[in-house]
């Protein structure tokens, strides 16, 4: 691995913890479904501390949470938002976000789980100032940096 190569995942993974760092984590495309990692991954962070927020507009409640038809409808404060849909769906997802960043400054973060890459969208939403991650696990990128995440914590 070259030198490149190691400063580019080092400051991949500078931003990785920065976003666990935030606490409230609206799901876009949350399941109800246990046998879904759209279901398993925000389950797993509820237990690491983290609040989620479930944004599925065809369900009224998940896991006992109110769920929102869309980042809009979401009276709460929002730190990230973490997105379990198709690729070409993403773009639509940072859009909106961004419009809630600009009317109420939230939104620090937008994470696109394992399997979603959508570069326009990428491009966009750090245009606007908002750390992105794209294809990447929540879940496993908390497992491996659990360790780094709780000295910053302290």
């Amino acid at each position: 691995m070259t030198e490149t190569q190691q400063e580019k995942e080092l400051q991949e993974d500078q931003k990785i913890l920065k976003i666990l760092s935030f606490k409230k984590i609206a799901v876009v495309g949350m399941s109800d479904n246990p046998e879904k990692p759209s279901n398993r991954v925000p389950k797993y962070l509820m237990t690491q501390g983290y609040k989620i927020i479930p944004v599925n507009p065809t369900k009224e409640e998940i896991m006992g949470l109110k769920s929102y038809k869309s980042l809009r409808e979401v009276d709460e404060e929002i730190d990230v938002v973490d997105v379990f849909r198709r690729p070409e769906q993403a773009l639509e997802v940072v859009k909106e976000a961004i419009e809630r960043k600009k009317e109420r400054g939230d939104i620090k973060a937008i994470w696109l789980q394992e399997g979603i890459v959508n570069d326009e969208a990428k491009k966009l939403a750090e245009e606007n100032g908002i750390l992105f991650v794209q294809d990447r696990c929540m879940f496993r990128e908390h497992l491996r940096l659990r360790e780094e995440l709780q000295k910053i914590q302290r």
